[in-house]
């Protein structure tokens, strides 16, 4: 055997040496490459998941902020709004209560006889309450016809209503008319003198329909 083809097939047998470790060398690249690949695709979606964690987070924290501001106002608010459902200003209106205060005040001033009417219910959108949310302003028209000794008595009649915790309403329109010039009879204490045609407008509220209804007194 010569000196060259002793080498070659020394040559030969280091290589089929290597051959397998240069196998296990690939074959561990590879499996490095997918892990490291396998790695940043689970760091990416922890990353994802917890931003989104961290928004229902944040959503959550502004909710329960947002539940407490409406608790406060709630609580601040709520006593107000009960006296207004109370007065009869919230919910349906109460024509037999206007009435009956009507009468009260009437017999209590000892005023002339007086005639009244009501209109049917209907919207009523005026401009100083152009923005009231959802809710609904509503009115009915009471016409009232009273013989008086002078004009306080109107007046009286008016305020008295006013103060006495009811609905609110506006006294739109008032015509006074004079029923005689005669001074004699203008004298006398139980003689009407003047005839007053007056127009208020009783105003109810309505709540949206969408809103939780507070407990009717």
């Amino acid at each position: 055997m010569t000196a060259t083809t002793a080498r070659s097939l020394s040559k030969t047998q280091e290589q089929k040496k290597l051959q397998t470790p240069l196998m296990i060398l690939v074959v561990v690249v590879v499996i490095c490459l997918v892990l490291i690949g396998f790695a940043y695709r689970y760091s990416t979606s922890q990353q994802q998941s917890l931003q989104a964690q961290q928004g229902l987070l944040n959503s959550a924290k502004q909710h329960f902020q947002s539940a407490g501001i409406e608790k406060e106002t709630i609580t601040t608010y709520l006593p107000q709004y009960q006296i207004l459902i109370d007065k009869g200003f919230v919910g349906e209106e109460r024509r037999i209560e206007w009435v009956d205060e009507l009468r009260a005040q009437h017999k209590k001033h000892k005023l002339f006889g007086v005639n009244y009417s009501i209109s049917q219910q209907e919207k009523y959108q005026p401009s100083f309450a152009s923005n009231i949310g959802g809710f609904v302003l509503n009115r009915s028209i009471m016409k009232l016809d009273l013989d008086m000794l002078h004009e306080g008595d109107i007046l009286q009649l008016i305020e008295s209503l006013s103060a006495n915790n009811t609905a609110p309403f506006i006294l739109r329109d008032c015509e006074l008319t004079r029923l005689n010039n005669n001074s004699e009879q203008m004298s006398r204490q139980l003689v009407a003198n003047l005839h007053a045609t007056c127009e208020l407008d009783w105003l109810t509220l309505h709540e949206p329909a969408s809103s939780v209804g507070v407990a009717a007194p």
